[in-house]
Protein backbone atom coordinates (compact mmCIF):
# COMPACT_ATOMS: atom_id res chain seq x y z
CA UNK A 1 0.00 0.00 0.00
CA UNK A 2 1.50 3.32 -0.97
CA UNK A 3 0.96 6.04 1.68
CA UNK A 4 1.39 10.06 0.66
CA UNK A 5 3.05 10.79 4.17
CA UNK A 6 4.77 10.26 6.56
CA UNK A 7 1.73 9.98 9.19
CA UNK A 8 -0.17 7.70 6.88
CA UNK A 9 2.98 5.67 6.56
CA UNK A 10 3.68 5.47 10.43
CA UNK A 11 -0.30 4.84 11.12
CA UNK A 12 -0.74 2.07 8.41
CA UNK A 13 2.68 0.14 9.26
CA UNK A 14 1.61 0.24 13.62
CA UNK A 15 -1.58 -1.08 12.60
CA UNK A 16 0.25 -3.87 10.90
CA UNK A 17 1.97 -4.84 14.08
CA UNK A 18 -0.96 -4.61 16.46
CA UNK A 19 -2.98 -6.71 13.99
CA UNK A 20 -0.05 -9.16 14.32
CA UNK A 21 0.48 -8.54 17.64
CA UNK A 22 -3.64 -9.10 17.81
CA UNK A 23 -2.98 -12.78 16.57
CA UNK A 24 -0.38 -13.83 18.55
CA UNK A 25 -2.27 -13.06 21.69
CA UNK A 26 -5.21 -14.30 20.79
CA UNK A 27 -3.91 -17.89 19.50
CA UNK A 28 -1.03 -18.21 21.33
CA UNK A 29 -1.55 -16.39 24.76
CA UNK A 30 -5.15 -17.15 24.43
CA UNK A 31 -6.26 -13.61 25.46
CA UNK A 32 -9.42 -12.29 24.07
CA UNK A 33 -10.36 -9.09 25.73
CA UNK A 34 -7.46 -6.71 26.20
CA UNK A 35 -6.07 -7.85 22.60
CA UNK A 36 -9.50 -7.07 20.91
CA UNK A 37 -9.15 -3.61 22.94
CA UNK A 38 -5.59 -2.75 21.84
CA UNK A 39 -6.86 -4.13 17.90
CA UNK A 40 -9.64 -1.74 17.94
CA UNK A 41 -7.41 1.56 19.20
CA UNK A 42 -4.65 0.58 17.41
CA UNK A 43 -6.09 0.62 14.13
CA UNK A 44 -8.17 3.27 14.56
CA UNK A 45 -5.87 5.38 14.40
CA UNK A 46 -4.83 4.89 11.16
CA UNK A 47 -8.18 4.84 10.22
CA UNK A 48 -8.64 8.62 11.33
CA UNK A 49 -5.92 10.05 9.33
CA UNK A 50 -7.08 8.48 6.63
CA UNK A 51 -10.22 10.08 7.32
CA UNK A 52 -8.51 13.43 7.79
CA UNK A 53 -6.63 13.41 4.90
CA UNK A 54 -10.12 12.61 2.97
CA UNK A 55 -12.19 15.73 4.70
CA UNK A 56 -14.10 18.06 3.36
CA UNK A 57 -12.66 20.72 5.30
CA UNK A 58 -9.96 21.97 7.87
CA UNK A 59 -12.95 21.41 10.52
CA UNK A 60 -12.98 17.48 9.14
CA UNK A 61 -9.42 17.61 9.28
CA UNK A 62 -8.90 18.76 12.38
CA UNK A 63 -12.06 16.42 13.82
CA UNK A 64 -10.35 13.45 12.78
CA UNK A 65 -6.86 14.06 14.06
CA UNK A 66 -7.99 14.96 17.17
CA UNK A 67 -9.51 11.08 17.52
CA UNK A 68 -6.59 9.77 16.02
CA UNK A 69 -4.94 11.23 18.93
CA UNK A 70 -7.12 10.23 21.73
CA UNK A 71 -7.14 6.52 20.12
CA UNK A 72 -3.19 6.79 20.31
CA UNK A 73 -3.33 7.66 23.97
CA UNK A 74 -5.74 4.96 24.17
CA UNK A 75 -3.70 2.48 22.77
CA UNK A 76 -0.45 3.95 25.37
CA UNK A 77 -2.88 2.55 27.89
CA UNK A 78 -3.73 -0.99 26.52
CA UNK A 79 0.30 -1.81 25.74
CA UNK A 80 1.27 -0.74 29.28
CA UNK A 81 -1.79 -2.71 31.07
CA UNK A 82 -0.96 -5.66 29.12
CA UNK A 83 2.56 -5.31 29.90
CA UNK A 84 1.74 -4.82 33.62
CA UNK A 85 -0.53 -7.79 33.40
CA UNK A 86 3.19 -10.13 31.64
CA UNK A 87 1.59 -10.28 28.00
CA UNK A 88 3.80 -7.97 26.74
CA UNK A 89 7.31 -8.05 27.78
CA UNK A 90 9.69 -4.83 28.08
CA UNK A 91 11.23 -4.84 25.09
CA UNK A 92 8.11 -5.61 23.23
CA UNK A 93 6.45 -2.41 25.18
CA UNK A 94 8.97 -0.03 25.07
CA UNK A 95 9.35 -0.97 21.02
CA UNK A 96 5.50 -0.35 20.80
CA UNK A 97 5.36 2.59 22.53
CA UNK A 98 8.52 4.35 21.18
CA UNK A 99 6.55 4.21 18.04
CA UNK A 100 3.17 5.06 19.08
CA UNK A 101 5.10 8.02 20.35
CA UNK A 102 6.32 9.17 17.37
CA UNK A 103 2.72 9.19 15.53
CA UNK A 104 1.68 11.14 18.31
CA UNK A 105 3.87 13.79 17.69
CA UNK A 106 3.26 14.23 14.30
CA UNK A 107 -0.41 14.22 14.72
CA UNK A 108 0.27 16.83 17.26
CA UNK A 109 2.16 18.76 14.41
CA UNK A 110 -0.26 18.51 11.90
CA UNK A 111 -2.79 20.07 13.92
CA UNK A 112 -0.76 22.41 15.36
CA UNK A 113 -0.77 23.90 11.13
CA UNK A 114 -4.07 24.92 11.67
CA UNK A 115 -4.73 27.69 13.06
CA UNK A 116 -7.57 27.91 15.88
CA UNK A 117 -8.87 30.96 14.57
CA UNK A 118 -9.27 29.15 10.58
CA UNK A 119 -11.08 26.05 12.70
CA UNK A 120 -13.39 28.73 14.95
CA UNK A 121 -14.66 30.70 11.58
CA UNK A 122 -15.66 26.93 10.49
CA UNK A 123 -18.42 26.53 13.26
Amino acid sequence: MKQDNIIQYKSFAFAVRIVNIFKYLQEEMHEFILSKQLLRCGTSIGANVEEAIGGQCERDFYAKLTIANKEAREARYWINLLFATDYFNKKEAESLLKRLKKSAKLLVQFKKQLKPKKIIKLF
